[in-house]
């Protein structure tokens, strides 16, 4: 099992412009040539944190010929970063507003982002609002058209999850609800996911995230609007698209009309895995750092 704890990462806190104090992750790369590489800045999911990328960041931070830095968020109400009075702000606008805070006060420039689900849709808004942050772009099961069936299954349990007691019992609540999707998940990893997914509190599984994202998520109403126009800012740098061959949010539709409509994109299918692969599997890490070598050769 990986280990989570700090033995490869720097905690960073922040705060953001209206007093909230954030909670990242750096995870500095091996070598002195691989702190001159363009770092990567991980996105997580809508009720995920900086530790959903750990195993994965800790294996580029020390790739023998890819090693950089990677930084891991938390957003606002997610993991160690503080709770917003206003759950109204738990919104893509104000988490926008967050992450370029990150970039400016970690004098990130240039660098690559990965974006699992909303961290992908927050990428897109990145290539519009200030698209010279972005050297290049992942999109990890997420594209500008989401699929209102994979919408509806993750809004009914968001802030609707009760604490588990242990962490077996978070393992098997989360498998109960994704095992379908991801068959070839071992009980080991089951445990593993549960300790990304959930806090720590005295040794026992501890809320996540605050609970009233589940009000934010719930009053969005109407049909989600597609995002061709942000995504096509995103044209001016390499894209890979990762898509879970058993996802319900992004179709193979929508990934073949991404890489028609942008010049220099590149896709992946990670088998046996559903919404959002995990990135622990080899082959989608090899697909990664073979797309970072290509961007370090160019």
């Amino acid at each position: 099992m990986t280990d989570l704890s700090g033995a490869h990462f720097q905690e960073i806190t922040y705060t953001a412009r209206d007093g909230l104090r954030l909670y990242g992750r750096k995870y500095p790369a091996a070598t002195s040539e691989g702190r001159k590489r363009q770092p990567m800045v991980c996105l997580a999911g809508l009720s995920r944190n900086s530790k959903d990328f750990h195993r994965f960041a800790t294996h580029l931070s020390q790739h023998k010929t890819s090693n950089r830095d990677v930084y891991t968020l938390d957003y606002r109400g997610r993991g160690k970063s503080s709770f917003d009075p206003n759950w109204r702000n738990y919104a893509l606008q104000i988490e926008l507003f967050d992450v370029l805070d990150f970039f400016t006060l970690n004098d990130l420039h240039q660098a690559i982002v990965l974006g699992t689900s909303r961290g992908g849709l927050l990428t897109m808004l990145m290539g519009a609002a200030q698209p010279t942050t972005l050297s290049a772009v992942i999109l990890n099961d997420i594209g500008p058209v989401i699929n209102t069936a994979g919408l509806a299954r993750i809004a009914g349990y968001v802030g609707r999850t009760p604490t588990p007691h242990s962490w077996q019992q978070a393992a098997d609540a989360i498998k109960r609800h994704n095992k379908a999707h991801f068959p070839k998940v071992t009980e080991e990893q089951w445990v593993e996911v549960a300790k990304q997914w959930f806090n720590e509190n005295n040794g026992k599984p501890a809320p996540g995230y605050d609970k009233k994202l589940g009000q934010a998520l719930a009053a969005l109403k109407g049909k989600i609007p597609e995002l061709w126009a942000q995504f096509e800012t995103l044209k001016h740098v390499p894209l890979l698209v990762l898509r879970g061959a058993n996802s319900d949010i992004l179709s193979e539709a929508t990934v073949e009309e991404m890489l028609r409509r942008h010049p220099r994109a590149f896709a992946h299918t990670v088998a046996d895995e559903g919404h959002a692969p995990l990135l622990h599997d080899k082959e989608t890490q090899d697909a990664i750092i073979g797309f970072l070598s290509r961007l370090d050769k160019s």
